[in-house]
Formats: C-alpha cells, structure tokens, sequence
C-alpha cells in the first residue's frame, strides 16, 4: 500500500487560527468554525514526531458518517464536509482540506467529558480491581478484564488541557454543569451509545467505550466534536474477541507497543515512529472506517 505525506500541520493565510490541539487545527470562518483534522497522532499526551497517513480524513468520514445516522436522537454542530461550499476564501487550499475539514457551527462547549462504558476496560477496569466500582459505579463482583458489563455505564470526567483527564462521579458533574443538563448529558450519551453498539455488532466491530462532548447551540443541547472515532472509542473486532485480558483493537495500539519498547521517558520531544508502525497504523484506521461505514479514504 502507497501511503500519502501526511499533514501534520496547517496554515490558511488569512483565516484566523483559534486553537492547535494534539490533532485539530481550529479557525474562524464567519459566524462558523473550520475544525481541520491532521494526520497528527499523539500517546501519553505528546504529539509525536510521525503522522498517519489518511488519519485525519478517517476520523472526518467516520464522524461524518455517525452525526448522519444518529441524527434523529440528538441536534449535532455540523454544517457540511465539502469545502467546495464553505467559500471561495478556502478555494486555494482545498487539496490540504479535502476530506479532513468539518464546518460546524458555533458551541459553548461544556466542561465534561461523557465517557460511556460497555465493557471493562482501561481505567474502568483498574478501578474495579482495586474496589470493585468504576467511577463511583458499583459492578457485580467475578467480572474479568474486558467482560461486557450487565448494561452500559456513564462515567463521565473532567477535560484536561495537559494530562490525562480526571474520572469524577456524576454527582461531581452535576456540580458543574447542573443537575438538570447532567441527566440530559447522561441520557443522551447513553441513547447514542446503545444505537451506535447496535449498528457496529451487526458488522463484526465490538464499541467498548466510548467518549463524547457536548455544548449549547442556541442553547440547545448539542452534540459537538468527533464522534465514534478510533481515537475517542476502543474498537474491537467481535471475531478475535475473548474476556479475561486485554483485546486486539482498531487504534494505535502499535504506536504505544512501540514507544514502549523503544525506551523512550513520555517526556517531550516525542520521537519519530518507524515506517512500518506508521504503515500498520495506518491500516488499522482504515480497516476501522471500513468495517463500520463500507469505506475508506485509501479505497
């Protein structure tokens, strides 16, 4: 498989750049946002020195994909995917944004990160070890790692601009953004989960977890940044799947096996991945995008 030079950076002249984040560049286009999604790839909260080839246009189609089908449970901030119509100001750049851009509209973004649970997993499974909860949640005792949970849990956490996010209870989130949104965050989160797991199991991919953002439109509840992605869920293959230790995933776990090994301190810079991590990484993206939409960037 030829892969393509990853963008690993962007600059639209005189568009005004409101955030860099480890994988978005963020501008303001009008009353709207640009969201352009690179190829940028990042592990214990470094960006790293490779990018992925096709990453960023993977998390877009996928995105894009789901706002779409579960669009009659919840308002989504998405205007449109083709640059052709989001103005002639972008016309010079359309071959960088093609296929990695969303224009969305406006949200005041709410401080929680909603993080749904099928399966016991990652820190879920770390704190059921130690008592047996995850989040405050208590689970029946005899549960192995990676087993299917009874029913899905919400386990909701503060966002982190550096660091690793911050599990809280949901009576802490209600705390925040008030006990009347958090049951309305709550209830949404899970509804989207339930329909998405449904629609991913009749084609062989297991949704472990999952986490989503929200924010207020107009002041409506509304579902905002990226959806169901490799990069905010853990995917499993149903086919490989067997309780009791960790699972194969469509994620980059080749690039943190790697970093593991390579003897690396997680302390920046971030070093360059070998072609061959890159390539399979790449493969797993599009193998996700595949499995769950019938396509891919590459195809």
């Amino acid at each position: 498989m030829q892969m393509p030079q990853p963008v690993i950076e962007t600059n639209l002249g005189g568009l005004e750049l409101l955030n860099r984040g480890k994988v978005r560049d963020m501008y303001a286009l009008d009353d709207s946002l640009l969201i352009v999604t690179t190829d940028r790839i990042s592990a214990y909260d470094s960006v790293l020195g490779s990018g992925i080839p096709w990453k960023g246009q993977v998390l877009t189609h996928l995105t894009r994909f789901w706002l779409d089908y579960l669009s009659s449970l919840t308002p989504h901030h998405l205007i449109t995917t083709d640059v052709d119509k989001m103005g002639e100001a972008l016309a010079p750049y359309r071959d960088v944004l093609l296929g990695r851009t969303m224009l969305v509209k406006r949200a005041d973004v709410l401080p929680v990160e909603c993080v749904v649970r099928g399966y016991l997993a990652g820190s879920g499974w770390r704190g059921y070890q130690e008592d047996g909860t995850v989040c405050g949640v208590k689970l029946p005792e005899g549960l192995r790692e990676s087993d299917k949970l009874p029913e899905p849990i919400f386990t909701p956490a503060t966002k982190a601009e550096t660091g690793h996010d911050e599990n809280i209870s949901f009576e802490r989130m209600c705390e925040i953004v008030g006990e009347q949104m958090a049951r309305r965050m709550r209830e949404r989160s899970l509804a989207i989960y339930n329909r998405a797991s449904d629609y991913a199991a009749e084609r062989g991919v297991i949704i472990c977890d999952t986490k989503f953002e929200w924010g207020l439109v107009a002041g409506e509840l509304t579902l905002v940044d990226e959806v169901l992605t490799p990069d905010s869920s853990r995917f499993w293959p149903a086919d490989t799947y067997e309780p009791g230790g960790p699972q194969l995933s469509y994620d980059k776990q080749f690039v943190r096996d790697w970093l593991d090994e390579s003897g690396w301190d997680h302390q920046p810079p971030a070093p360059k991945l070998p072609v061959e991590v890159v390539r399979k990484t790449a493969e797993k993206y599009l193998q996700a995008c595949r499995e769950l939409t019938g396509a891919s960037p590459a195809d």
